[in-house]
């Protein structure tokens, strides 16, 4: 009979049941499949188990956490083999790329920035800082500026997983599916038929009740909604096509754009300021909008007003993971962390050491031996976070929104650099507005650079920040608040 007063140790458990434990329920990060091999002889060891693929029960159990991720199902095997590769054969890096690039567009905190303005998700609440007079901050019609962030309040409890912001209009995008918008509604690019006055405070969009959405991407004067099931909608100004119908007609509430419908399942969208771009499951993306700057990455400036898919990617077949719409350029990624930019070069901001525009994407060589999980564009810069935490910059120095104090004898960065003020913090996203930046650690800690004349950083003065300056919200002075309203 055995021993009921033994104390109890996982190294009795047989190895499959500990293999069970390491991909069942909640998911493992590399990370801690990491720190469980370091620590115990049980998880590093490989027991018997396939001793010839995998060295341990970590790495199996990272595999086995791989081959059910989303990212890695909709890859081909030769893009599976590659970003095998790239990791060095590594199943638990492999894992953390994964995981990163989901990261870098979800989470616990999630920041987004608009032209003046700055949007923070953290713990399902939403807050704001900056300045608007449209309603973009979310905060009612008497407040025009925010010095600190400054929690958004919904109709009813509600808990937000992503939020999109513009120069003059905001969406929000709820667990529940519902979407909510807010900001001036003059071009219908808030989703409701309402464009009397701006929308002070966040209203649900009634058009799309029931049908549940994941993401929403704010262009100028138009909004882009992503559903769960795949499938994309549109509404507001159409002047250059970008709301993907076919025409040029204004669209007061979102509408279906049909030829996405039929190409397969969209995973991510973004909205440069008259134009769009939409990545497929199996890393196709269709663009569609203005073709000024040769943002739509066609090799000509001619708009496009139905989805039309870049073909520089699908012929050599890379399959893209994530984009990011700039002013006047896009920067892209690919399933092996490759990088890739196009449009404009004004400044520096592709990358490649000039200021040539490149009509067609072209991968940027300068950073082959890094991994990206997250690219941000915005007027004349671009971002890229890197697989560990690292981040680079490239383009325009101005107001120090690109992290480097030593202008020099030039504000213009031409190749990708890194930013060294941010070494060591382990950045898991960064998002850019037109003259300042906002980056978040793995730790949940906020840091904030460039101008902050209109409180856009969040911070207690208005003086800009040449480097990063942590940015503190106090959550507990707000929740008295909250409390005190509701009574």
């Amino acid at each position: 009979m055995a021993d009921r007063n033994r104390p109890f140790s996982i190294e009795d458990l047989p190895s499959h049941l500990i293999l069970e434990i390491l991909t069942s329920g909640k998911r493992l990060s590399a990370a801690d499949l990491v720190s469980l091999e370091l620590t115990s002889r049980t998880f590093g060891g490989s027991h018997g188990v396939y001793p010839t693929k995998f060295r341990s029960l970590v790495d199996l159990a990272a595999f086995q956490l791989c081959t059910t991720n989303g990212i890695y199902i909709g890859m081909s095997c030769s893009n599976q083999r590659e970003v095998f590769g790239r990791c060095d054969g590594n199943w638990k890096r492999v894992l953390r790329f994964l995981q990163s690039v989901e990261q870098s567009s979800a989470g616990n905190m999630q920041i987004t920035t608009g032209r003046y303005h700055t949007l923070l998700i953290k713990n399902s609440s939403v807050y704001s800082c900056g300045s608007s007079l449209c309603g973009v901050l979310g905060h009612g019609p008497e407040t025009t500026q925010c010095v600190a962030f400054t929690r958004i309040n919904f109709p009813s409890p509600a808990n937000v997983i992503q939020v999109s912001a513009s120069q003059n209009h905001a969406a929000f995008v709820l667990q529940s599916g519902e979407v909510f918008t807010c900001g001036d509604n003059s071009s219908f690019c808030c989703g409701h038929r309402d464009t009397s006055r701006p929308i002070f405070r966040p209203r649900l969009v009634e058009a799309m009740k029931g049908i549940p959405c994941k993401q929403v991407a704010a262009g100028l004067n138009f909004t882009v909604f992503l559903t769960r099931q795949g499938h994309v909608y549109t509404c507001g100004t159409n002047t250059h096509g970008q709301l993907g119908h076919g025409d040029t007609q204004d669209q007061p509430t979102p509408k279906m754009v049909e030829l996405l419908e039929r190409v397969g399942s969209v995973v991510q969208i973004a909205a440069g300021p008259s134009y769009v771009l939409a990545v497929t499951d199996n890393g196709v993306v269709y663009s569609f909008g203005s073709g000024s700057n040769f943002c739509l990455g066609h090799g000509e400036q001619q708009n496009e007003f139905h989805p039309r898919a870049i073909q520089t990617f699908k012929r050599k077949g890379i399959h893209v993971l994530r984009v990011s719409a700039g002013d006047e350029h896009v920067v892209a990624f690919d399933s092996s962390g490759y990088v890739y930019t196009w449009g404009k070069g004004y400044c520096g901001e592709l990358g490649h050491g000039d200021e040539i525009d490149k009509t067609l994407p072209e991968h940027l060589v300068s950073l082959k031996s890094q991994l990206a999980v997250q690219v941000c564009a915005r007027k004349r810069k671009t971002f890229v976070l890197v697989d560990g935490g690292a981040v680079y910059g490239f383009g325009w120095m101005g107001f120090g929104s690109l992290g480097f104090p030593d202008r020099g004898i030039s504000d213009k960065i031409m190749r990708p650099r890194i930013l060294d003020c941010l070494r060591g913090h382990g950045v898991s996203q960064v998002s850019t507005g037109l003259y300042h930046t906002v980056v978040v650690t793995h730790l949940g800690r906020m840091f904030g650079f460039g101008d902050n004349e209109r409180a856009q950083l969040g911070h207690d003065t208005l003086r800009g920040c040449l480097e990063p300056t942590e940015i503190f919200i106090n959550e507990m002075e707000d929740e008295a608040t909250l409390l005190s309203e509701s009574r």
